[in-house]
């Protein structure tokens, strides 16, 4: 173990990337980057915790902001339940603490939006506590150099990794420690084709000495996605277009998008016309006009695969009783938070409307 920690501290601090992250020891800051990171590459989120720690450089400015403000500043960035959670949270802290983040890991666990592996990097970069941070780069990591085929998604294979973990971060730089293994991993044991021949630890390693790059780490389970088809209706009536807001408990709750009908599989246009949602939505009497319709594309999500086409239609009339439908002006619709394909859309299509 002691080789393997100096090995790993020695190439982090040759190696180890300049993150504004990494320059600081407060806690917001340190959590703002670890949400923000979660499912998200590091070249991306960059610019986005800049902009959260310029509007938002303080728990209580977090706290103080409207959900609407952090939507619409986070997207892009996709899984938007991290946005809500911390949201929640900052006001929860502003409440609860004075604004003060709290120093007690199981403290920190508590907090909605903070799982073992966020609470264990806040404890020990901003407050020295010996608590691993075991995530994907981790799990490979060690794997690897300890030649460890437990699957790393079973309840005995994580408490192996911790356990192992929990013994390497004894009497060190617990901060230090846990990025230097993380970056190790996302640098140098990548999980294709890793440079093994350059790596200070190929001497040692068991996958490297017994040819198991490839077949380390074991992963039992792979995620299962279902198949869902959204037809979204772009209506135009003179200078107006109409949009919802997401409430329901399903992706992207909180947004905002055009109506859409969801169906079982791309059906025809002709049918779409037909469907019972398109005749409460638009009144037949309106006499609608296809305009046109966008070829079907595929979003991709962790469980889901969305398949989705745009539908722009023409209205001979305004749109009465329309529900939950909010009637906006087309050139304010960038003042909206919207899902990333919807962005796309806005920024491919609206602005020569």
């Amino acid at each position: 173990m002691n080789f393997f920690n100096s090995k790993t501290h020695s190439w982090y601090s040759l190696y180890k990337r300049d993150l504004p992250w990494r320059n600081t020891r407060n806690p917001y800051l340190i959590w703002l980057s670890e949400i923000i990171l979660q499912q998200t590459r590091i070249d991306q989120g960059m610019a986005y915790y800049s902009r959260f720690a310029d509007e938002f450089p303080t728990i209580s400015a977090l706290a103080d902001a409207s959900e609407d403000q952090i939507l619409k500043l986070w997207q892009g960035l996709g899984y938007y339940s991290r946005a809500r959670n911390l949201h929640f949270t900052a006001k929860f802290i502003q409440q609860n603490f004075d604004g003060i983040f709290p120093e007690n890991y199981d403290t920190i666990r508590s907090l909605k939006g903070i799982g073992e592996y966020t609470a264990a990097a806040i404890a020990s970069i901003s407050f020295n506590l010996e608590y691993p941070t075991v995530d994907g780069n981790v799990f490979r990591v060690l794997s690897r150099f300890f030649g460890i085929a437990e699957p790393i998604d079973t309840s005995r294979g994580k408490k192996i990794f911790n356990d192992l973990a929990k013994e390497l971060i004894k009497e060190t730089d617990p901060g230090m420690h846990n990025q230097a293994i993380m970056e190790f991993g996302a640098l140098q044991c990548t999980p294709k084709n890793p440079d093994c021949n350059q790596c200070p630890l190929n001497d040692r390693c068991f996958a490297f000495l017994n040819q198991k790059i490839a077949e380390l780490p074991v992963k039992q389970n792979k995620t299962k996605q279902r198949d869902r088809h959204f037809n979204y209706l772009v209506l135009f009536y003179k200078n107006h277009t109409w949009i919802r807001k997401r409430t329901e408990n399903d992706i992207w709750k909180n947004l905002f998008e055009f109506p859409f009908i969801e169906t079982e599989n791309g059906i025809a246009i002709e049918d779409l016309i037909k469907h019972t949602e398109f005749q409460n939505i638009i009144s037949i009497k309106n006499q609608p006009i296809i305009e046109n319709v966008s070829n079907w594309k595929i979003h991709i999500l962790s469980h889901q695969r969305i398949h989705y086409r745009f539908v722009r239609i023409q209205l001979t009339d305004e749109i009465h009783g329309s529900g939950d439908l909010i009637r906006v002006n087309k050139e304010d619709i960038f003042n909206f938070a919207v899902p990333k394909l919807l962005e796309t859309y806005l920024n491919e299509n609206m602005k020569n409307i």
